[in-house]
């Protein structure tokens, strides 16, 4: 009796973790709700530019930025989506360029600066703005365990570039909790890592993701003419846009900007369907061949979207 007890003396004194990064969801089974609601994402792999996270906690906690934006990264592929990292120097010229443009100091080309990249078909940023980190602890007979409880705090925006609207703004919450247990008081320490802040984001970040999705199947699918030849007219889709050959499409001419009448900024354009096109088939991941159905005058720039 007396050497069992010694045995379970010894193994008390070796502390047992629970939880990991990707698998946090033991607390929210987040992870599994992602999952299950990108399977169901039929759309498009639209590519999607995320602006690297601010870090707007009180605290500062070095690394939240970074870590959002990676995660994120990580979260957008394997939901089918193809991210695209922008950063803060591209966002500034960016920026930069559309003050000059709308003062008239730069002449406006075919593509004027606030449209955005020209790849990006929409854009990720926000903040995190709460980070916190609580130690429990709990004993039962002669077994001692600590918890360590990690609380973020997320605001995320999902902005179609097309035509500047916000289509997902909230705020979000994300916990990860990961336990030492001990024998007697031995082992049942725990140290700070970053699996512990990690956990807690990627939780917040799987929970904005789904809504993202769940915006993202409602929309019909949405590209640009990049070339008219006759009747024949080759659009930004290819077989990334999971199209069928047959597809109506409307086209749109954006027109006159849209002002804040308070920041006066352009929050998006006034648009004109000018005619349909149907997909006769693709050309490569991101290019489709269509020819016209109705109207006419249609220019590299011009909006399509799936008639439903």
């Amino acid at each position: 009796m007396h050497s069992v007890f010694c045995i379970l003396l010894l193994a008390g004194c070796q502390a047992t973790t629970t939880g990991t990064v990707k698998q946090d969801v033991s607390v929210t089974d987040q992870t599994k709700k992602l999952e299950k609601e990108g399977a169901r994402y039929a759309g498009p792999e639209y590519t999607i530019g995320i602006i690297k996270f601010k870090n707007k906690t009180p605290s500062r906690v070095l690394g939240l930025g970074e870590s959002a934006t990676d995660i994120l990264v990580t979260l957008l592929k394997s939901a089918g989506l193809e991210p695209i990292s922008l950063t803060e120097d591209a966002m500034k010229e960016q920026e930069e360029l559309i003050k000059l443009q709308q003062t008239g100091a730069v002449k406006t080309g075919q593509k004027k600066a606030e449209e955005g990249f020209v790849d990006l078909d929409f854009r990720v940023s926000g903040a995190i703005t709460a980070y916190s980190e609580a130690e429990e602890g709990s004993d039962v007979l002669i077994v001692q365990s600590k918890t360590q409880v990690a609380r973020v705090q997320v605001d995320y925006a999902l902005v179609d570039i097309a035509t500047g609207k916000s289509l997902v703004a909230k705020s979000g919450m994300g916990e990860y909790k990961k336990t030492a247990g001990g024998f007697l008081g031995f082992g049942s320490k725990t140290t700070a890592d970053v699996g512990l802040r990690d956990g807690a984001m990627r939780d917040a970040l799987s929970k904005a993701l789904e809504e993202m999705v769940k915006e993202l199947n409602k929309r019909p699918f949405q590209g640009r003419i990049v070339l008219v030849e006759g009747s024949a007219v080759m659009i930004r889709a290819g077989e990334r846009s999971k199209l069928e050959p047959g597809t109506k499409m409307a086209v749109y001419r954006a027109g006159q900007d849209l002002i804040d009448p308070e920041t006066k900024r352009v929050i998006g354009k006034r648009e004109k369907q000018i005619g349909e096109i149907m997909l006769t088939g693709h050309q490569g991941e991101r290019v489709s061949e269509a020819k016209v159905t109705s109207g006419s005058g249609f220019q590299p720039g011009d909006i399509v979207r799936v008639v439903k």
